[in-house]
């Protein structure tokens, strides 16, 4: 086996007295693991951070071995480590794709919706400016792992107009007259959410609470759901910055 391919760092994990075994997002060919000899150097260990991008090169003589990895940094984020918001959210992102994907499955839109986040979390002078991307990126998520929440129309009527609110239960958007009497049991949906664009602080939480709770109970279950402390930390982050 050998494969040759940029990708986006997610985890990585010491092996032995100076190896590392690195889990990296690749577009063509998704989630692969690499034994990286001496991923535990001084000049190795900055290369080797989750968000960083990176052209590796896998080999093995099996496909069920695990593949010998060499890499070629190609843009580091290193720098956003330092900042409490930003490294919280490279955080939190790299360990929800990690945990969330299967290995060697092609999954090419969140390979771009991934480094796309990452690319506005990079750029942005707040975290006003990429807030909003993040809750679509995991919205993007759900839906790849076939739990999409429907917000085309209404789950009840099948309006078009007045969207308003989501049902915890299925995942589909509510209209404004259908929720009537069951606000209190619904999730308020932002307009971005559905159409895009920028957001204020307020819509931007309500669309985390939507998408947290389907990945907490969709996709992070059972021995996945250690990430959601990143995602935990990350939003009290995000709260203390706006109060």
């Amino acid at each position: 086996m050998h494969r040759l391919a940029e990708a986006v760092i997610l985890a990585v994990r010491a092996h032995g007295e100076h190896g590392a075994v690195v889990r990296a997002l690749t577009r063509q060919d998704g989630v692969q693991p690499g034994y990286v000899r001496g991923g535990r150097s001084r000049g190795l260990r900055p290369v080797l951070q989750p968000a960083n991008a990176i052209r590796g090169e896998w080999r093995a003589r099996t496909g069920e071995q695990l593949a010998a990895l060499t890499v070629e940094p190609l843009h580091s984020r290193a720098a956003l480590h330092a900042e409490p918001l930003p490294a919280a959210a490279l955080a939190w992102l790299t360990a929800l794709t990690a945990a969330a994907l299967p290995e060697a499955q092609p999954y090419p839109r969140v390979y771009d919706g991934l480094t796309g986040v990452l690319d506005a979390v990079e750029a942005a002078p707040s975290a006003r400016g990429w807030a909003a991307a993040l809750a679509r990126y995991e919205l993007l998520l759900l839906a790849e792992l076939g739990f999409g929440l429907d917000l085309s129309a209404c789950i009840a009527s099948g309006a078009l107009d007045d969207l308003a609110f989501v049902s915890p239960k299925s995942g589909g958007a509510v209209s404004r007259a259908a929720a009537a009497g069951y606000e209190a049991r619904l999730y308020a949906l932002p307009v971005f959410l559905r159409e895009g664009g920028m957001a204020d602080w307020p819509d931007v939480f309500d669309a985390l609470r939507i998408t947290g709770h389907f990945l907490a109970r969709d996709i992070l279950i059972d021995r996945r759901s250690e990430p959601l402390a990143a995602r935990t930390r990350l939003v009290d982050l995000m709260k203390r910055a706006v109060a």
